[in-house]
């Protein structure tokens, strides 16, 4: 634990009380949709939370509901209705072990086992297009879900799905077939190190092992008879949004990049002045429980700055106005070292969920990498901006915002 979060968990617990999720994320119950889970379940789970250390009993309970019902309707001869039942039980259960940080907690093993059986039960059910993948990693492992479309399909373009820094692969399972398999795409949604499984197993991310844990992936899908090598992209949110800047820079393989609140600034505004669970969460992550040496031997280092400009494959990168990770003059900035063909666009008065435009991203997103891997979108110069305003409209050419009256932050 860092010292302002022992300092400030009783605020933190204040506005859970009060105002629930949306009081620390505005508007997230939108992404959180994205991601898998009911609205109804949310409402459920966040009308038993008054204070974070009610979290992981809050989901449980309400994820034990919906995996019951699950095991009803299987029972009954409704598979489609089990499988979705059994998705939106895997990621209440996926979300009640990311409170717990402690790899050893025998209660944070006991929820990933549930969420285990969820994910199997769902893929037997769905016909195994949903299959649990494992694979050696620099003396560990890395877990990952495939998620293939109905049918035979050989030679297909392939998207890695990064999570956010408190993301596991499950959280995908729903936008995996939603807006990549029903296209004829193959997902794999995964977990880099100091992450879910990987994590519990003792895989600990630094500075530069969560890109080349997306190149063993890469490595993986290009094996495949089903994907295409050569139509091999990555999409992000929030910190893989990050990581998969990094691999684009460093793996040619990547052959698109769609990020969104993609962390591309100074690191001191995530770590010292947003929320102090995302430094909590990153430590635990990084295995560090020294914040002083966590700053000095990681944090230090991790800005992106100019190595955004080894990019070459087309990217799109989206974020909010107010992203409270990331200021935007600096998402700006560093957007405008990007070398390769690129494209932007700011969303006004959104903040890092993005919340109130998650549909519309995580559609836009798999539209623009699709297109991307068909070979469009990479013409040389290629430099495309949008501001979306609130309202519907949108700015095209530029990226600042409107009340900025046309002047730039250096």
């Amino acid at each position: 634990m860092t010292i302002r979060s022992t300092g400030q968990s009783w605020a933190l617990d204040i506005a859970l009380a009060q105002g629930g999720f949306d009081a620390l994320h505005p508007e997230a119950k939108g992404t959180m949709e994205q991601l898998g889970h009911d609205h109804t379940d949310f409402d459920k789970v966040f009308a038993l939370v008054k204070s974070g250390a009610m979290l992981p009993k809050a989901w449980a309970t309400v994820a034990a509901q919906a995996e019951e019902r699950a095991a009803h309707h299987e029972k009954n001869g409704f598979p489609r209705t089990a499988s979705d039942l059994y998705e939106r039980a895997s990621v209440m259960w996926g979300r009640a072990q990311y409170s717990i940080f402690d790899a050893a907690d025998p209660r944070k093993a006991a929820l990933r086992k549930r969420t285990n059986h969820c994910v199997e039960r769902l893929g037997a059910l769905r016909d195994g297009r949903v299959r649990r993948v494992v694979l050696d990693f620099e003396g560990k492992e890395i877990f990952a879900l495939l998620h293939l479309p109905a049918g035979a399909v050989q030679n297909a373009p392939a998207v890695i799905l990064g999570p956010g820094m408190d993301m596991i692969k499950e959280d995908y399972i729903h936008a995996a077939e939603r807006y990549y398999t029903s296209r004829g795409m193959v997902a794999l949604s995964i977990e880099g190190p100091g992450q879910g499984e990987s994590r519990a197993r003792g895989l600990t991310v630094d500075l530069g092992n969560y890109e080349r844990a997306i190149s063993r992936y890469v490595d993986y899908l290009a094996l495949l008879p089903e994907v295409d090598p050569a139509r091999i992209g990555m999409f992000g949110i929030s910190m893989s949004g990050y990581w998969g800047s990094r691999a684009a820079a460093t793996d040619r393989r990547l052959a698109a990049l769609a990020a969104f609140e993609a962390v591309t600034g100074d690191f001191h505004t995530i770590f010292e002045r947003a929320q102090p669970t995302f430094k909590n969460n990153y430590m635990y992550m990084a295995g560090y429980e020294d914040e002083d040496a966590f700053d000095r031997d990681l944090a230090a280092d991790m800005p992106l700055g100019d190595l955004v400009e080894q990019i070459t494959c087309p990217v799109l990168f989206g974020i909010g106005e107010f992203d409270e990770l990331t200021p935007l003059d600096q998402a700006l900035a560093s957007f405008e070292r990007v070398r390769a063909p690129k494209e932007l666009r700011v969303y006004e008065d959104e903040f890092h969920p993005l919340g109130g435009v998650a549909a519309e991203i995580f559609r836009f997103g798999a539209e623009w990498l699709q297109r991307a891997l068909d070979g469009e979108l990479a013409e040389p110069g290629r430099d495309v901006r949008h501001y979306v305003h609130r309202d519907g409209r949108t700015t095209d050419g530029t990226a600042h915002p409107a009340w900025w009256q046309g002047t730039k932050r250096s």
